[in-house]
């Protein structure tokens, strides 16, 4: 479903966004996009740090007392 709405800005380039639209956002955070013309504005979810939990994988033999030698690992495992 496709809504509109007619908006204007402030001066100091503030819109304000209907609160039915913002129902059910997890976050006040958003990605601005600009196209040409346009902007989007996308809600951004935050990720808990939880979910980070072993998403990097690096080999065994780094050591992560040198942070030259984690560095490096971490470029090479991209």
């Amino acid at each position: 479903m496709v809504e509109a709405a007619v908006k204007k800005v402030d001066s100091q380039g503030r819109i304000s966004i209907p609160i039915h639209w913002r129902t059910g956002w997890k976050s006040r955070k958003l990605m601005l996009i600009r196209r040409e013309d346009r902007i989007e504005l996308c809600p951004i979810e935050s990720v808990p740090p939880s979910e980070l939990f072993d998403s990097i994988e690096v080999s065994d033999d780094v050591d992560f007392v040198d942070p030259h030698s984690v560095k490096k690992a971490l470029s090479e495992s991209r």
